[in-house]
């Protein structure tokens, strides 16, 4: 008799876990699949903070070549590689190949964007997939290489007061937990220009955040950054 109690409450125990799971399971949902526009908004960012390539977020909503949006306007949020990108955010290794597979284009000739000591690899709430350099309160953030700023502000949750540069049709970088930002929006700079002052991070230390985006998916920096001479 015994027994049998046992083995009832630990069938009822199972189903309860299996329950529970299933919540869990309904409680992740994907992402969501349109946006409104607001202040501040760029393509870009938008396209950053849901892990998503800016060409194909543009193309599923008719945008043209000057990416333009406005406020209030309603987007899609599709993408023709979205299995790529969830195994992208859900890997646990963080190294260039577990990121995404390189593809023909070639990488800028980067550079480091501040000087320090190189520390965590981070993972952003969004799926974003950075490098922590710790240095100095007020050092230089410079560019990793020649580009144009597409965005600056503190709208993405994780990144604090953010750059954005575009380097070409396929690569962007970011740079976040900036103190002081000295570029604007649609400016040109080149290799090596000073785009902000390095500020705290989480951890209240000086540091930058530094993260590198191919096709819209992130890049572990630290397979693709030069040797420290």
């Amino acid at each position: 008799m015994w027994r049998a109690a046992t083995g009832w409450r630990a069938a009822l125990a199972a189903a309860a876990v299996l329950g529970l799971a299933g919540c869990g399971s309904v409680a992740r949902r994907p992402a969501a699949s349109t946006y409104t526009v607001r202040a501040g908004d760029t393509l870009y960012s938008i396209a950053w903070r849901h892990g998503l390539d800016y060409h194909e977020v543009a193309t599923a909503n008719g945008i043209g070549g000057d990416f333009r949006i406005h406020v209030g306007q309603l987007l899609k949020l599709e993408s023709r590689a979205a299995p790529a990108r969830a195994s992208v955010a859900a890997a646990t290794a963080p190294s260039a190949a577990a990121a995404v597979a390189l593809p023909v284009t070639s990488a800028p000739n980067w550079q480091w964007p501040a000087e320090g000591t190189s520390g965590a690899t981070v993972k952003q709430p969004a799926g974003g997939l950075g490098l922590e350099i710790l240095g100095a309160a007020g050092a230089q953030v410079r560019a990793a290489a020649a580009g144009r700023v597409v965005y600056t502000g503190a709208g993405l949750r994780g990144y604090g007061e953010l750059v954005i540069l575009k380097h070409d049709e396929a690569w962007l970088t970011a740079y976040g937990y900036n103190r002081d930002v000295i570029v604007r929006e649609g400016e040109t700079v080149r290799a090596g220009q000073r785009l902000a002052t390095m500020g705290e991070g989480p951890s209240r230390r000086p540091s930058l955040y530094f993260e590198i985006r191919l096709n819209g998916r992130p890049v572990d920096p630290a397979g693709q950054l030069p040797p420290r001479r």
